[in-house]
């Protein structure tokens, strides 16, 4: 038989004393292993579970369905989100209208990073913009992100030391180890021809890049933002306005082009 992953989530209609013992009990009746649990948002609970047939969930879900005081929310195969939400205990915030735009703010950093660390061990072309106004910790999150997916992060533009942008890269630096990371402003105001070739090349590659700043490197560039499979918002708090004249007033000091 092959073993298989649920995420299971369940509203609490009335919290006594006892129902996750109850919870527990049933799943171990019915021989599902317990892989991690944890509260998810108010009054609900998520599990990801272990199963060795279907048949295990089709009893579970029935039986459940007789107890008073739940509500199963959601029961399926574990996606990215609902491995999050077991780990850290709450969902990330996703834009109504836009599905691929993620919402953090700076207290929920450990919940970014773990984020996009999964997103940077997938396999493949992936195009991701971050959004957020300076000193936020975008730079910071992509870093500590590139290490928790023991991946190597190498800025093509950045303002993290001082503002800089590359002309090159060794041959061995076009790798899927590496997170290729963009800082749309500095690379719209304050690059040379060489950078673009570099640019335009990196951009071409089936390689995991992240844009800091993506409506302005899309205004002055052929991509657009439909180019992006993840848009990353990060705000000091949730009624921050991200502001591009502010930032932009920011991009006066010296740079270095190497």
């Amino acid at each position: 038989m092959d073993k298989k992953e649920w995420y299971l989530e369940y509203e609490i209609h009335r919290n006594r004393p006892g129902v996750l013992g109850d919870i527990s009990s049933l799943l171990g009746m019915l021989g599902i292993n317990i892989l991690t649990i944890n509260g998810v948002d108010n009054e609900r609970r998520g599990m990801l579970l272990l199963t060795e047939d279907d048949s295990q969930v089709k009893q579970l879900l029935a039986i459940i369905k007789t107890m008073e005081n739940i509500n199963v929310t959601k029961l399926r195969e574990p996606k990215l989100s609902d491995r999050l939400a077991v780990r850290h205990g709450r969902y990330i915030e996703r834009d109504a209208d836009d599905k691929k735009t993620f919402r953090f703010v700076r207290d929920e950093l450990g919940l970014l990073v773990d984020f996009m660390a999964e997103l940077f061990k997938k396999e493949g072309h992936r195009l991701i913009g971050i959004r957020g106004m300076p000193r936020v910790g975008k730079s910071e999150s992509i870093v500590a992100a590139s290490v928790c997916a023991n991946k190597r992060w190498l800025f093509i533009s950045s303002t993290l030391l001082r503002q800089t942008v590359r002309s090159q890269l060794a041959e061995d630096e076009f790798s899927d180890e590496h997170i290729f990371v963009i800082d749309g402003i500095v690379s719209a105001r304050r690059s040379s021809d060489r950078h673009w070739e570099l640019l335009r090349r990196v951009m071409r590659m089936p390689l995991t890049k992240i844009v800091e700043h993506p409506d302005i490197f899309v205004q002055t560039t052929e991509y657009e933002m439909n180019d992006f499979d993840y848009i990353i918002e990060l705000r000091n708090d949730h009624d921050e306005e991200i502001t591009y004249n502010v930032i932009e007033s920011d991009f006066s000091s010296p740079f270095q082009d190497f």
